[in-house]
């Protein structure tokens, strides 16, 4: 594993995960968020972040955390291997909830800078809906692009602490 794609709704853990992964593999970890979102939460314009991923792409080992579903297509070329936390609704909006609370007011350091924490009730209703409306379309962008990839979909967290153990 050299190059990973991570994918799941809010709060699942890609974040956690990623840091993880790229610690245990020595590789460079890349949070989508801290490229995509300009500070005060201004999002950067689509030439703008096609350009800024062409240019991660070209890194010869990275774990990439974000789901940005229109980019799925562009990145899985690049990648070895897709990770789906597939993880129910309430545990992602626990882990969110969660999250706001520690990190409220803060930039996080996922994130780009000057992009606080703050109370989402449209993030939140993203996480609430995910598996009906975001993660068909995901497992669709998977199965469509993840030929020849190792594809790997963890539903529970101690799934994820099976691998994590595995991985040197």
């Amino acid at each position: 594993m050299q190059r990973i794609i991570l994918i799941g709704s809010g709060g699942a853990g890609k974040s956690t995960l990623a840091q993880r992964l790229g610690e245990r593999l020595n590789i460079p970890v890349i949070h989508l968020d801290a490229y995509f979102w300009n500070p005060g939460w201004v999002e950067t314009p689509r030439p703008e972040w096609e350009k800024k991923l062409v240019e991660l792409l070209k890194d010869q080992s990275w774990v990439m955390d974000g789901n940005y579903g229109n980019t799925i297509a562009m990145r899985a070329p690049h990648a070895d291997t897709i990770i789906f936390l597939d993880f129910s609704r309430y545990r992602c909006l626990w882990r969110a909830l969660k999250r706001i609370i520690h990190y409220y007011g803060k930039t996080r350091p996922d994130m780009g800078p000057d992009c606080p924490e703050r109370f989402d009730l449209e993030f939140l209703t993203w996480i609430w809906n995910f598996p009906k409306q975001s993660r068909p379309r995901l497992l669709e962008m998977i199965k469509k692009h993840g030929a020849g990839k190792q594809v790997l979909i963890f539903r529970k967290p101690n799934e994820v602490r099976k691998f994590l153990d595995g991985v040197r």
